[in-house]
């Protein structure tokens, strides 16, 4: 059966936590590991996770001005955290995440089935990360390993403009696979600057409640949770990202489908994002 070719251009997705990464846990986890190796600084879980979906030397920077880390670095330093000391943060930062990034390449719930789904629509695969190039040629083949192999990935220094929540990451997406139209694309993520970043570049947005970094779940926990649980997790989720104003909010890549079907409908109908 031949399956009917969508007007929606191009999907550019996120990596950790909405395509492979339950719960967005390398980079968090990393975090972690690299302020107390870098300066035998602790840091906890939610705080690495609180400014998730920048660059990684962006995110440690916006990690230290936080007003409980930046207390506890003066406590301990006598001064505000400084571009050097990010510097060897993100130094100690980088062989840690690319020795751990490979270990949570695991597709999240049926995603290679989604994706795969829209190629056959003619739907072009895009994507962006936070990560740096050197940790995506990690990654990369790894989640290859598992399936997933999306047309085209810009890691978030592969551009001299910067990362989210600007476009260009986007927006380099839709140059290379040949898109015309950016109001027939869809940005996905499960972070805020991510979806803002699809904004910014014209598209519509889908942010992700359970499988990514503002719920925290493993999926382990996922699976074990009972309604309240889940709930819980989600209006948290909610209340973070519903800031970012996404046109879509959804539990995880699974819901996806029903997404694209109310886009092509809205396109059908002349609206745009």
């Amino acid at each position: 059966m031949t399956v009917p070719r969508s007007n929606i251009q191009a999907v550019i997705f996120d990596w950790a936590g909405t395509i492979v990464d339950f719960g967005s846990f390398a980079p968090t986890s990393i975090f972690v590991e690299a302020f107390k190796q870098g300066f035998d600084f602790k840091i906890n879980l939610a705080e690495a996770r609180e400014p998730m979906g920048l660059g990684k030397w962006d995110h440690i920077q916006a990690v230290g001005r936080l007003p409980s880390v930046d207390a506890r670095w003066n406590a301990q330093f006598g001064r505000s955290m400084t571009s050097e000391d990010i510097d060897t943060i993100y130094a100690a930062f980088m062989p840690l995440q690319k020795a751990k990034v490979a270990d949570h390449a695991a597709p999240i719930l049926n995603a290679v089935d989604v994706v795969n789904s829209l190629k056959q629509q003619g739907i072009k695969i895009g994507s962006c990360s936070g990560y740096p190039r050197e940790v995506m040629d990690v990654l990369i083949p790894a989640a290859a390993d598992y399936g997933y192999r999306p047309d085209y990935v810009v890691a978030t220094d592969d551009l001299p403009q910067g990362g989210r929540p600007a476009p260009f990451m986007a927006l380099k997406n839709v140059i290379e696979l040949g898109v015309t139209n950016v109001s027939a694309c869809i940005k996905v993520d499960d972070a805020a600057p991510g979806i803002e970043e699809g904004h910014n570049a014209g598209m519509w947005t889908v942010g992700l409640l359970l499988s990514g970094n503002e719920a925290g779940l493993t999926y382990e926990q996922y699976q074990a949770a009972d309604q309240a649980t889940l709930d819980s997790a989600r209006q948290k989720a909610r209340t973070k990202l519903i800031k970012s104003a996404p046109h879509y909010l959804i539990d995880t890549i699974a819901d996806l489908p029903d997404v694209i079907a109310d886009v092509e409908r809205r396109l059908e109908a002349d609206e745009r994002p």
